[in-house]
């Protein structure tokens, strides 16, 4: 009997070369140990931009790390203060402050070890990792006071040094409030040839601002009615924070005495179709703001502060307040309040009212209480402030400061020109900066009707106003430098940071 032979086909020869080539580096492998170094794999800030409510950024590695030697190697340029939190192989680094505006930024990593590192006795470093992220422009918004651009909304990009006119000429914008993305804002205006500072309507413009890098904004400009004035005025208005409501104060025309709030969403579930206004079923009030969660309003009612609900029965106020006639602002969170009792002596104090009950006073002032704001980098209060000069003739000296909410202590900025009492004041979304106005009244003999005339809040007619821009240091800060408000090149009034 003859014996068969094995014949070993070409791909049988290429089979088992790889087998036995596999099986060496195998045991190359098992004999070096894991030599892979480990990465991070995603950086959820790679290439965005953000904005100061991102408040936090994440780092994913492909292997469990040495916590020290990761915390100890981590730095941003330029640097950022925050702290660190684990879980597994994510790292979460929360920003104790907004990342100031109009800055682009490095996350740096290198020589951190994995966890097992020690263990092995073995140099396995972690690969150089390097991300990059930017922030918002710093962008304002203002009412234009020249004769090119009058009573028509401007938008300033002070990063980039360019201005953009949102607002068409034949509307007279009043007031304005951006939506929480800035993509749009929200105003009142009347027309150029009415001089009624009650026959404003509400309107919406796009700004051509995108909150994010990947997302490409609507251009700007483009202008939309939301709310009418044929059967009511639009007295006053106040946008939710998170942009889906709109309360409007309104009044009847056909019966003056028939006035109060209206609350109405600004989308509807059916493309194309127009939200509609409802009335709140309540007790007329004065002054109002929708509180932080966007599902309430504050309203000064009578003698104190009614907490009005705008989801259920606001006839039936979820808290009142007796003490206090007026909430000038929230904290974003809306754990804290500062609110304004009316003294029988014609003083006023201001109050930080917290959701624990506590009722802290703040200050006394013989003047007015204009406006404060909460500041979201630090425990601080900015507040608008005016002092009584002269009783006789009531003259009033406004003035701003900053007040540490922990302390107590009050830190004056800057002291304004006598008389001058229509000013407004907006602080950066970063914290770090605070813009104000300086209105000239007109002195001349008043126009013709037909002449188109901006107004104050008061109705007194504006020649012109300038815009200036304040830096901001801590309160706590030693610095004895004395820091000067900077006058911007531009005309106007109302300034407002876009957030």
């Amino acid at each position: 009997m003859t014996k068969s032979k094995v014949f070993i086909q070409p791909l049988d020869r290429v089979a088992i070369a790889l087998i036995l080539l596999l099986s060496l580096l195998i045991g190359l492998v098992i004999w070096q140990g894991d030599a892979v170094k480990p990465s991070v794999r995603k950086f959820t800030w790679q290439d965005q931009q953000i904005g100061a409510e991102d408040v936090s950024f994440t780092l994913t590695f492909s292997r469990p790390m040495d916590i020290k030697s990761v915390e100890d190697n981590l730095k941003t340029d330029p640097p950022l203060a925050g702290k660190i939190s684990w879980a597994g192989r994510r790292m979460v680094y929360t920003l104790l402050t907004p990342a100031p505006y109009g800055t682009n930024y490095k996350v740096l990593l290198q020589g951190a070890k994995d966890q097992f590192a020690a263990k092995e006795k073995t140099n396995r470093t972690l690969q150089p990792f390097t991300g990059n992220f930017r922030t918002r422009d710093r962008v304002i918004l203002y009412i234009g006071a020249d004769p090119e651009n009058l009573g028509q909304l401007v938008l300033y990009n002070l990063t980039q040094e360019q201005k953009k006119v949102l607002t068409p000429k034949d509307l007279t914008v009043m007031d304005f409030e951006p939506f929480p993305n800035g993509e749009k804002i929200l105003f009142s205006a009347r027309t150029t040839k009415s001089q009624d500072l009650l026959s404003a309507q509400l309107y919406t413009v796009t700004t051509g601002v995108s909150d994010q890098s990947d997302h490409q904004a609507d251009a700007s400009g483009k202008v939309d009615l939301v709310l009418d004035n044929k059967e009511y005025q639009n007295l006053k208005f106040d946008l939710s924070p998170d942009g889906q409501a709109i309360v409007v104060q309104r009044g009847n025309k056909s019966n003056p005495g028939d006035f109060g709030l209206w609350f109405m969403p600004t989308t509807t579930e059916k493309p194309g179709e127009k939200p509609i206004p409802k009335r709140l079923k309540s007790q007329p009030g004065g002054d109002f703001m929708i509180t932080p969660d966007s599902k309430a309003v504050a309203v000064a009612q009578g003698e104190g502060a009614a907490i009005l609900s705008l989801e259920g029965d606001a006839s039936k106020p979820l808290d009142f307040l007796p003490q206090f006639g007026l909430v000038q602002a929230f904290s974003k969170d809306g754990s804290q309040a500062a609110m304004v009792k009316f003294n029988t002596d014609f003083t006023r104090d201001l109050f930080l009212v917290t959701n624990q009950g506590v009722k802290k006073p703040l200050l006394k002032t013989t003047g007015s209480i204009l406006s404060c704001q909460f500041d979201t980098a630090s425990p601080t209060l900015y507040c608008l402030l005016t002092q009584l000069v002269s009783k006789e003739q009531y003259i009033e000296q406004p003035y701003l400061v900053a007040i540490d909410l922990k302390t107590g202590q009050q830190k004056p900025l800057l002291v304004l020109p006598v008389a001058q009492r229509n000013v407004q004041m907006s602080l950066s979304p970063d914290g770090l900066g605070l813009l104000f106005d300086q209105v000239t009244p007109q002195t001349n003999p008043a126009p013709s009707p037909s002449t188109n005339t901006l107004k104050t809040d008061d109705g007194e007619a504006i020649a012109t106003s300038s815009l200036w821009l304040m830096p901001l240091l801590p309160i706590t800060d030693t610095t004895t430098t004395e820091i000067k408000p900077e006058k911007l090149p531009l005309v106007g009034f109302a300034p407002h940071w876009l957030p």
